[in-house]
């Protein structure tokens, strides 16, 4: 992932995008992957991780009404996560991630190994939909992140 961090940063310094981030089932693992590289404070302004529903709807303004009739871990929480990140943030460039990182807490539904990854640059905003199938609790987050590296590469 290093190397791909380190691809992202660069690429972002030469175009001169800002990020920010706000993660749930990551943890901040995605801001640490990027800050981890030398010259990340020129790209990265802004990591939030909203782990609990209170959270989301305070810091992140997801309506009660989308938890209550969606869920946190759904496309329509994630896309009122990555597109208020973007009102609070300033940034060019923002992601959100939500999901089941296990082993507990899947349902039929929404199984363990069910992200969604919301990614906003200037007006454009898509929200992908993964359920990882290596139901390892840190497998499924290294791949969210993965995911969002791979969705800034492609985005940008």
């Amino acid at each position: 992932m290093l190397k791909t961090s380190n691809q992202i940063v660069n690429l972002l310094k030469n175009k001169k995008i800002t990020l920010s981030v706000a993660e749930s089932c990551t943890g901040g693992m995605l801001a640490q992957t990027i800050t981890s590289v030398n010259g990340a404070s020129k790209i990265f302004k802004f990591g939030i991780i909203t782990y609990s529903n209170q959270s989301k709807i305070k810091y992140l303004k997801v309506p009660l009404k989308i938890i209550k009739k969606y869920g946190a871990v759904s496309e329509q929480c994630c896309l009122s996560m990555v597109d208020n990140l973007s009102k609070i943030s300033k940034t060019n460039l923002n992601i959100a991630i939500t999901g089941i990182a296990g082993p507990q807490g899947g349902t039929k539904l929404k199984p363990v190994g069910l992200v969604f990854i919301g990614i906003k640059i200037k007006k454009k905003t898509e929200i992908r939909r993964y359920l990882f199938k290596n139901k390892s609790r840190e497998s499924i987050r290294i791949n969210s992140v993965k995911r969002s590296l791979d969705l800034i590469k492609n985005f940008v």
